[in-house]
């Protein structure tokens, strides 16, 4: 599927789904603006793996040979939503942004979501993610809960 720009300084776009390790392993430095924490090709391609084991889905959009940004996503149940989208990864290329990629993989994911019967879909961000907030309330997500965590002690 193609996917034209919003200006002529974008070009286009083609939407795929990743599920090959070796395109997998080529995205590393565009997951890696998003997950600065990553610190190999390796390592993002074992969490892709073993994530993927239980349900997640890349979909990236290319330009050319070249993926420029990804949605990573899983579905889901629980007993706040019923069954759900849950938002992983959202990330576009930072020489790429201002094309529309993020509001192309937006729609994709909220279609994805209705032909699986979703009732949301639902993402996570940092209260210090002041732009994203803006991008997300542009696309129609609104803000509905704050999430509280714990950090554990992991074992040794």
């Amino acid at each position: 599927m193609n996917m034209k720009g919003e200006s002529p300084m974008c070009p286009s776009y083609t939407l795929h789904t990743l599920q090959d390790e070796s395109e997998v392993s080529t995205c590393f430095p565009l997951i890696k603006q998003l997950r600065p924490h990553l610190s190999s090709s390796a390592e993002w391609v074992s969490r892709w793996r073993a994530q993927s084991a239980e349900g997640y889905r890349l979909l990236g959009l290319r330009q050319e040979e070249h993926f420029v940004a990804l949605a990573g996503y899983r579905l889901q149940n629980n007993l706040v939503y019923g069954r759900f989208l849950y938002v992983d990864d959202l990330v576009t290329d930072e020489s790429h942004r201002s094309c529309g990629l993020g509001e192309k993989l937006i729609t994709e994911i909220k279609s994805i979501g209705e032909t699986e019967g979703c009732a949301k879909v639902v993402l996570d961000t940092p209260l210090s993610n002041v732009l994203g907030h803006r991008f997300y309330y542009r696309n129609g997500l609104l803000a509905t809960a704050l999430r509280f965590n714990f950090i554990l002690e992991r074992a040794s």
